[in-house]
Protein backbone atom coordinates (compact mmCIF):
# COMPACT_ATOMS: atom_id res chain seq x y z
CA UNK A 1 0.00 0.00 0.00
CA UNK A 2 2.51 2.90 1.14
CA UNK A 3 4.65 1.71 -2.46
CA UNK A 4 1.30 2.29 -4.31
CA UNK A 5 0.91 5.48 -2.75
CA UNK A 6 4.65 6.54 -3.20
CA UNK A 7 4.07 5.29 -6.80
CA UNK A 8 0.79 7.88 -7.54
CA UNK A 9 2.51 10.59 -5.51
CA UNK A 10 5.48 10.55 -8.26
CA UNK A 11 3.35 10.55 -11.17
CA UNK A 12 1.36 13.65 -9.69
CA UNK A 13 4.64 15.51 -9.58
CA UNK A 14 5.60 14.51 -13.18
CA UNK A 15 2.57 15.37 -14.28
CA UNK A 16 2.31 18.49 -12.60
CA UNK A 17 6.05 19.31 -13.52
CA UNK A 18 4.97 18.96 -17.29
CA UNK A 19 2.07 21.19 -16.97
CA UNK A 20 3.86 24.28 -15.18
CA UNK A 21 6.18 24.04 -18.45
CA UNK A 22 3.02 24.81 -20.35
CA UNK A 23 1.70 26.86 -17.75
CA UNK A 24 0.43 30.94 -18.48
CA UNK A 25 2.07 31.46 -15.08
CA UNK A 26 5.29 30.55 -17.35
CA UNK A 27 4.84 32.84 -19.48
CA UNK A 28 3.81 35.76 -17.45
CA UNK A 29 7.11 34.91 -15.31
CA UNK A 30 8.87 35.09 -18.98
CA UNK A 31 7.13 38.17 -19.84
CA UNK A 32 8.26 39.71 -16.64
CA UNK A 33 11.96 38.86 -17.15
CA UNK A 34 11.21 40.86 -20.13
CA UNK A 35 9.97 43.87 -19.02
CA UNK A 36 12.84 43.91 -16.29
CA UNK A 37 15.24 43.70 -19.58
CA UNK A 38 13.85 46.66 -21.32
CA UNK A 39 14.05 48.51 -18.32
CA UNK A 40 17.88 47.67 -17.61
CA UNK A 41 18.56 48.19 -21.57
CA UNK A 42 16.75 51.65 -20.83
CA UNK A 43 18.95 52.75 -18.20
CA UNK A 44 22.16 51.41 -19.58
CA UNK A 45 21.36 53.30 -22.92
CA UNK A 46 20.88 56.42 -20.54
CA UNK A 47 24.32 56.09 -18.76
CA UNK A 48 26.15 55.66 -22.40
CA UNK A 49 24.48 58.78 -23.62
CA UNK A 50 25.43 60.44 -20.45
CA UNK A 51 28.69 59.61 -20.84
CA UNK A 52 28.78 60.21 -24.73
CA UNK A 53 27.84 64.19 -23.94
CA UNK A 54 30.48 64.29 -20.86
CA UNK A 55 32.95 62.57 -23.40
CA UNK A 56 32.41 65.70 -25.74
CA UNK A 57 32.34 67.96 -23.29
CA UNK A 58 35.98 66.91 -22.04
CA UNK A 59 36.76 67.07 -25.87
CA UNK A 60 36.03 70.80 -26.51
CA UNK A 61 37.63 71.53 -23.17
CA UNK A 62 40.44 69.73 -24.58
CA UNK A 63 41.33 71.90 -27.49
CA UNK A 64 40.56 74.84 -25.90
CA UNK A 65 43.29 74.09 -23.34
CA UNK A 66 45.90 73.05 -26.64
CA UNK A 67 45.08 76.09 -28.03
CA UNK A 68 45.96 78.31 -25.32
CA UNK A 69 48.78 75.84 -24.33
CA UNK A 70 47.70 75.70 -20.62
CA UNK A 71 47.00 72.13 -18.95
CA UNK A 72 48.14 70.28 -21.69
CA UNK A 73 48.92 67.08 -19.22
CA UNK A 74 46.09 67.07 -17.20
CA UNK A 75 43.36 67.67 -19.79
CA UNK A 76 45.13 64.84 -22.28
CA UNK A 77 44.75 62.48 -19.49
CA UNK A 78 41.17 63.52 -18.08
CA UNK A 79 39.94 63.10 -21.85
CA UNK A 80 41.64 60.09 -22.53
CA UNK A 81 39.72 58.67 -19.29
CA UNK A 82 36.81 60.08 -20.04
CA UNK A 83 36.48 58.23 -23.35
CA UNK A 84 37.96 54.94 -21.50
CA UNK A 85 34.46 55.30 -19.63
CA UNK A 86 32.54 55.66 -22.93
CA UNK A 87 33.70 52.55 -24.16
CA UNK A 88 33.02 50.67 -20.84
CA UNK A 89 29.07 52.05 -20.83
CA UNK A 90 28.78 50.73 -24.94
CA UNK A 91 30.13 47.78 -23.99
CA UNK A 92 28.06 47.43 -21.20
CA UNK A 93 25.16 49.03 -23.26
CA UNK A 94 25.95 45.90 -25.89
CA UNK A 95 25.35 43.15 -23.15
CA UNK A 96 22.28 44.20 -21.92
CA UNK A 97 20.97 44.34 -25.65
CA UNK A 98 22.29 40.61 -26.24
CA UNK A 99 20.17 40.19 -22.68
CA UNK A 100 17.20 41.44 -24.15
CA UNK A 101 17.52 39.54 -27.35
CA UNK A 102 17.97 36.55 -25.31
CA UNK A 103 14.36 37.46 -23.04
CA UNK A 104 12.57 38.28 -26.00
CA UNK A 105 13.20 35.30 -27.84
CA UNK A 106 12.06 32.79 -25.01
CA UNK A 107 9.32 35.15 -24.34
CA UNK A 108 7.90 34.49 -28.09
CA UNK A 109 8.93 30.56 -27.79
CA UNK A 110 6.49 30.76 -24.39
CA UNK A 111 3.59 32.05 -26.61
CA UNK A 112 4.05 29.75 -29.18
CA UNK A 113 4.07 26.77 -27.25
CA UNK A 114 1.21 28.23 -25.10
CA UNK A 115 -0.60 28.49 -28.46
CA UNK A 116 0.26 25.29 -29.80
CA UNK A 117 -1.26 23.62 -26.74
CA UNK A 118 -4.53 24.93 -27.94
CA UNK A 119 -7.40 22.67 -29.16
CA UNK A 120 -9.74 25.33 -31.25
CA UNK A 121 -7.71 25.20 -34.97
CA UNK A 122 -9.18 28.68 -35.30
CA UNK A 123 -7.91 30.62 -31.99
CA UNK A 124 -4.59 28.87 -32.49
CA UNK A 125 -3.96 30.00 -36.04
CA UNK A 126 -4.85 33.53 -35.44
CA UNK A 127 -2.74 33.49 -32.77
CA UNK A 128 0.11 32.30 -34.37
CA UNK A 129 -0.02 34.94 -36.79
CA UNK A 130 -0.59 37.51 -34.51
CA UNK A 131 2.17 36.20 -32.61
CA UNK A 132 4.90 35.71 -36.01
CA UNK A 133 3.73 39.65 -37.10
CA UNK A 134 5.16 40.90 -33.56
CA UNK A 135 8.07 38.26 -34.15
CA UNK A 136 8.95 40.20 -37.33
CA UNK A 137 8.52 43.57 -36.59
CA UNK A 138 10.14 43.22 -33.10
CA UNK A 139 13.38 41.36 -34.60
CA UNK A 140 13.90 44.16 -37.49
CA UNK A 141 14.01 46.70 -34.40
CA UNK A 142 15.93 44.43 -32.87
CA UNK A 143 18.84 44.42 -35.64
CA UNK A 144 18.67 48.10 -36.43
CA UNK A 145 19.07 48.64 -32.39
CA UNK A 146 22.54 46.19 -33.24
CA UNK A 147 23.64 48.30 -35.80
CA UNK A 148 22.90 51.56 -33.85
CA UNK A 149 25.28 49.83 -30.70
CA UNK A 150 28.23 49.17 -33.68
CA UNK A 151 27.61 53.30 -34.54
CA UNK A 152 28.43 54.18 -31.22
CA UNK A 153 31.49 51.90 -31.18
CA UNK A 154 32.54 53.77 -34.44
CA UNK A 155 31.81 57.03 -33.09
CA UNK A 156 33.95 56.49 -29.29
CA UNK A 157 36.63 55.07 -31.80
CA UNK A 158 36.89 58.10 -33.98
CA UNK A 159 36.54 60.41 -31.04
CA UNK A 160 39.71 58.41 -29.65
CA UNK A 161 41.40 59.44 -32.77
CA UNK A 162 40.47 62.73 -32.49
CA UNK A 163 42.42 62.73 -29.10
CA UNK A 164 45.43 61.72 -30.88
CA UNK A 165 45.04 63.90 -33.73
CA UNK A 166 44.94 66.75 -31.06
CA UNK A 167 48.41 66.01 -29.77
CA UNK A 168 49.95 66.81 -33.28
CA UNK A 169 47.42 69.62 -33.88
CA UNK A 170 48.81 70.67 -30.49
CA UNK A 171 52.13 70.62 -31.40
CA UNK A 172 51.37 72.10 -35.42
CA UNK A 173 49.50 74.95 -34.22
CA UNK A 174 47.00 74.13 -36.95
CA UNK A 175 43.13 72.95 -35.46
CA UNK A 176 41.76 73.41 -38.44
CA UNK A 177 41.11 69.86 -39.35
CA UNK A 178 40.21 68.89 -36.02
CA UNK A 179 36.99 71.12 -36.01
CA UNK A 180 35.31 69.69 -38.88
CA UNK A 181 36.08 65.81 -36.94
CA UNK A 182 34.49 67.37 -33.38
CA UNK A 183 31.52 68.52 -35.46
CA UNK A 184 31.02 65.29 -36.89
CA UNK A 185 31.19 63.56 -34.14
CA UNK A 186 28.80 66.10 -32.31
CA UNK A 187 26.55 65.95 -34.62
CA UNK A 188 26.19 61.77 -34.67
CA UNK A 189 25.31 61.38 -30.90
CA UNK A 190 21.37 62.24 -31.25
CA UNK A 191 20.69 60.16 -34.25
CA UNK A 192 22.44 57.36 -32.44
CA UNK A 193 20.53 57.55 -29.46
CA UNK A 194 17.26 58.56 -31.19
CA UNK A 195 17.77 54.83 -32.83
CA UNK A 196 18.42 53.33 -29.75
CA UNK A 197 15.24 55.05 -28.30
CA UNK A 198 12.91 53.48 -30.63
CA UNK A 199 13.63 50.19 -29.73
CA UNK A 200 12.94 50.48 -25.96
CA UNK A 201 9.75 52.31 -27.57
CA UNK A 202 8.87 49.27 -29.29
CA UNK A 203 10.10 47.28 -26.46
CA UNK A 204 7.34 48.65 -24.02
CA UNK A 205 4.55 48.41 -26.72
CA UNK A 206 5.40 44.72 -26.95
CA UNK A 207 4.98 43.82 -23.49
CA UNK A 208 2.16 46.67 -22.48
CA UNK A 209 0.32 46.34 -26.00
CA UNK A 210 0.71 43.65 -28.31
CA UNK A 211 1.01 40.85 -25.46
CA UNK A 212 -1.74 42.39 -23.84
CA UNK A 213 -3.82 41.91 -27.10
CA UNK A 214 -2.34 38.31 -27.11
CA UNK A 215 -3.49 37.54 -23.40
CA UNK A 216 -7.26 38.60 -24.30
CA UNK A 217 -7.89 35.82 -27.10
Amino acid sequence: MFKKSIAILSLFLVLTSCWKDKSPEDLIRLKDKFKSQVATFESKKEVANKNVNKGLESLGALKLALEDAKNEDKEFAKVYGDWEKVDKRVTNLNKEFEDLKTKAANLFTAMETQTNSLSDEQSKTTLLSAINKAKTKYNATLANTSKAIDKLKLLHNDAVEVVKALEVAAALNSFDSINGQMKSIEDRVDGIMQELNVAIVESKNLYEKKITELDEH
